[in-house]
């Protein structure tokens, strides 16, 4: 028995991503100075777009 070929995934479908998660974000403010542990949040982090 064989897969339908509409199951199958298609490598071309996993593409980069252009957006950063919660905490590679926090971990970039770090980085940057921008972010104290003391006052700042996770919620409402802008949204940091990932470099070519």
């Amino acid at each position: 028995m064989s897969l339908d070929r509409s199951l199958k995934i298609s490598a071309n479908l996993s593409g980069k991503r252009s957006v950063l998660t919660r905490t590679e974000r926090i971990a970039k403010l770090k980085l940057e100075k921008k972010w104290d542990d003391k006052k700042s949040t996770a919620l409402n982090i802008p949204k940091t777009l990932v470099g070519k």
